[in-house]
């Protein structure tokens, strides 16, 4: 069974994926964080962004694991460093090259076949499991998502003007919402959820409630 979820940046999507797997009893996998892994190694490998072709076979070798709610890249807990505002400035350009993304998608089922999953990120019911049997998109205000990403980067220190974090935000919502490949939409067959006004237990009481009712 694969739980697929969608949606922008600050829509409550890695929190409530986790809170909803935990809730299933079945593995969670943060698809986004996979793109993030790969920006952070051509970063520091120090590899041109504009270099679509060496990007997509770093992404053939890349290293990267899963294990206790933790992010490993070449062995090395990356969980935070893949969240600093440095990679949202740089991970548009990346996760627009068709190759690179073609890579990723292989990497991305792998990671999750032979088991129960819940996935988030942006394409994951269109592209990567447009068979789920469960999907859902999960959306805000752009308002309220910049308010929950600043507030996430205060509380982990990261010092960062809201008027430019909510320009990022946006300039990553255009990228998402346009690119040629992937593109962030919203698949007929999936279960739309504005959380700009739901705490995070309702949104996912919402989808376990839909889980439970059409599994009878």
């Amino acid at each position: 069974m694969i739980v697929a979820i969608d949606g922008p940046a600050g829509s409550g999507k890695t929190t409530i994926a986790k809170l909803l797997a935990k809730h299933l009893a079945v593995s969670y996998l943060d698809t986004g964080a996979t793109y993030r892994a790969l920006t952070l190694k051509a970063l520091e490998t120090n590899t041109d962004l504009k270099d679509s072709k060496t990007l997509a076979q770093l992404a053939e070798h890349l290293n990267i694991e899963f294990k206790d709610k933790k992010t490993y890249l070449d062995g090395k807990d990356v969980s935070a460093e893949i969240r600093m505002p440095i990679i949202d400035k740089n991970i548009s350009i990346i996760v627009s090259y068709p190759e690179v993304r073609s890579v990723m998608v292989e990497l991305q089922r792998n990671l999750s076949k032979n088991a129960d999953f819940v996935v988030e990120g942006r394409d994951i019911t269109t592209v990567v499991f447009p068979d789920a049997k469960f999907k859902f998109y999960l959306d805000a205000n752009p308002e309220v998502r910049a308010q929950r990403r600043f507030k996430e980067l205060a509380e982990k220190g990261v010092k960062i003007d809201f008027k430019e974090l909510t320009k990022d935000l946006n300039k990553r919502d255009d990228a998402d919402k346009n690119r040629k490949v992937g593109a962030l939409t919203i698949s007929h067959d999936a279960i739309v959820i504005d959380t700009s006004n739901l705490t995070i237990d309702e949104v996912v009481h919402k989808m376990i409630s839909h889980i439970i009712s059409s599994n009878q």
